[in-house]
């Protein structure tokens, strides 16, 4: 074990004297170098503080002079935090002697993580109000919010802490501070269920705001399912008969798919139509829809007590009604209303209904592409489900099953969607899309299209097919590290997609549809490699060969100057099936000699063969 994890460990474990030990007799700058150095992503300062090792703290400041400041990554519940100061981890973890000596050595008392959490946010996360108390005693800035906005107080609200919201409030803190998405400390405590803190808050002077979503504090519970503040919230004298009505109706679409209590349903959406009929000189009705949807095998809202009680017979029915009732008062673009079709999508698949869940998935699908960013987590979450979905119906072990055979159909209106996704991230003018996002988009369609070729279709429906992948190969979207989707597709890494690898990769046929579709076959990633280069790394002769008929340069050079042969490993027969001198031209080998004795060729030559020239360097 070297000197610097030694060090890092006796700090993390609060040896004070095996510390001390392996200091001693080390030079100034030797020990001030170990103060700075990370192991695991954390310095030895950090560790101790972590762990409440006060007299390694403050061994470590005084006589090892270490920086109060460095920050590095702790671990918190399995959660890591990158970029956190000492400080902020003594006072998350709760130590408060560790916290009151590192602010008596200097430590800013505002510092705060990646995130932009301060140390009074972190106690206030996990309920020390020792720590905030002498967090502000000592001018800790109540109203820095983190990068998503939420402030000390919303997370107090939100997690609970009652004393320490009160304390927080009594030292001014904004009541009605709204976070980036616009809730308020109100919704925080709605969507905990934290009654009590609620109802100080309104006598603080909160009010009851919508957030980005048109969400009010009385719908957050009800999409949380709390109760207690729907019950509170319906008696309160500011909400209207309207907003009563759709906090109960949504509440039972609550009780209906979170819950899974039908008969709780049943009793609240019971109330709201009370209410609704309450006056019959101004009866309220349901808004009616444009067209009955599809995916809800035509289902319409009940509109009367009547209708209302015959649904305990059609438990299916009353499961339409709630994903109605939430796209109704949430509308399209809360993430609830998708999340709910896809769940109810999920519960149909178990069941083996999979034609359900594909009309289910598809709604939510067209939902989230006219609703959410491009390559949204949400959207990317459905259709891996669908990839998912396909691989487990064409597996083996489930073609026995009935009705598990999937139509060209349904996987070509998924891969057509997909092709969308990308189109509108590439297109988008903002920002590029995130690399790590659209990497799996790409291995995402890189399946679907493996897939694809294990379905039977007309000839129409081939031309569709390959019409689709030459419009989105000609979008040239790059993943991660540069990868183009030939790239991924002999890339052995692109199998880890999904939970039933009936696709596996390198994939010799989804390559030759790629490149029979127009895919460049010379292109490069980061790293100068070819998709050759790439094949070459995986030890595929045969998507070797293949690349070689359609055109690659053979011995064109990555970035470390090395050939696609240079790259195949010596044991495996790969290398005996690639015959180099079949494929080494003159032209390659004079190129070869430029490159070795360095021989001047620009403005010597046409151009077009200082671009061959560049290919060997």
């Amino acid at each position: 074990m070297d000197l610097k994890t030694a060090v890092f460990n006796a700090a993390r474990d609060g040896k004070l004297r095996l510390l001390q030990k392996l200091l001693e007799n080390k030079a100034g700058d030797e020990v001030s170098r170990l103060m700075e150095e990370k192991t695991n992503g954390a310095t030895p300062l950090l560790m101790a503080a972590r762990n409440g090792h006060l007299d390694l703290v403050e061994y470590l400041l005084e006589c090892c002079l270490a920086p109060v400041e460095v920050g590095g990554s702790v671990n918190f519940d399995g959660e890591t935090i990158e970029g956190a100061p000492p400080l902020w981890a003594a006072s998350a973890a709760g130590h408060l002697k560790v916290v009151q000596s590192l602010l008596g050595h200097g430590a800013s008392v505002n510092s705060t993580t990646l995130t932009n959490s301060t140390p009074l946010r972190a106690a206030c996360f996990d309920g020390h109000l020792d720590i905030v108390r002498y967090l502000v005693e000592h001018e800790a800035d109540l109203e820095v919010a983190n990068r998503h906005g939420h402030t000390c107080l919303m997370i107090s609200c939100y997690k609970g802490h009652r004393e320490i919201a009160q304390y927080l409030l009594e030292k001014g803190a904004d009541v009605n501070r709204k976070s980036v998405k616009g809730n308020t400390a109100l919704h925080d405590c709605a969507e905990s269920g934290s009654l009590e803190i609620m109802k100080m808050l309104l006598k603080y002077g909160a009010k009851m705001e919508k957030d980005g979503y048109g969400m009010t504090p009385l719908l957050s519970a009800s999409v949380t399912g709390h109760t207690n503040i729907v019950d509170f919230l319906t008696q309160h004298q500011h909400t209207s008969q309207i907003e009563k009505i759709n906090a109960l109706e949504l509440l039972g679409a609550t009780f209906v798919d979170k819950k899974r209590d039908l008969l709780g349903a049943l009793k609240y959406w019971k109330r709201a139509m009370d209410l609704r009929y309450s006056d019959s000189s101004n009866v309220i009705h349901k808004e009616e829809p444009k067209q009955l949807i599809m995916a809800y095998d035509y289902a319409r809202e009940v509109d009367s007590t009547e209708e209302l009680d015959g649904l305990i017979s059609d438990p299916d029915e009353m499961r339409m009604q709630a994903l109605l009732i939430r796209e109704r008062i949430l509308g399209p673009s809360h993430p609830d209303t998708s999340y709910y079709i896809r769940y109810r999508g999920a519960v149909y698949a178990d069941s083996g209904n999979f034609e359900r869940c594909i009309n289910l998935w598809k709604y939510a699908l067209d939902m989230q592409q006219s609703n959410l960013d491009p390559l949204s987590p949400m959207t990317a979450s459905s259709l891996l489900s669908f990839a998912e979905l396909f691989s487990f119906m064409l597996q083996d072990r489930a073609k026995g099953l009935l009705g598990t055979s999937v139509s060209f159909s349904d996987l070509m209106g998924v891969l057509s969607k997909s092709v969308l996704e990308i189109e509108r991230a590439v297109k988008q003018s903002q920002a590029p899309p995130d690399p790590v996002q659209l990497t799996k988009a790409l291995s995402i369609i890189l399946h679907l299209i493996c897939l694809l070729e294990k379905v039977p279709c007309t000839v129409e429906q081939d031309h569709f097919k390959k019409e689709t992948i030459y419009r989105f190969l000609k979008l040239e979207p790059c993943g991660k590290n540069g990868y183009s989707p030939l790239h991924l597709a002999v890339d052995r890494n692109t199998t880890c997609v999904g939970r039933y690898p009936v696709c596996k990769f390198p994939s010799f046929q989804v390559t030759s549809i790629l490149l029979e579709c127009g895919a460049d076959v010379n292109c490069r990633d980061q790293d100068n490699n070819s998709p050759l280069h790439v094949a070459a790394a995986n030890n595929h002769p045969d998507i070797m060969n293949l690349l070689i008929s359609s055109g690659t340069h053979f011995d064109s050079t990555n970035s470390f100057q090395q050939t696609a042969c240079d790259l195949l490993d010596e044991k495996e027969m790969a290398k005996n099936l690639i015959q180099p001198i079949n494929h080494t031209t003159l032209q390659c080998l004079a190129a070869r000699v430029i490159v070795k004795h360095n021989l001047p060729y620009h403005g010597n030559i046409p151009v077009k063969l200082e671009t061959f020239i560049l290919l060997h360097r």
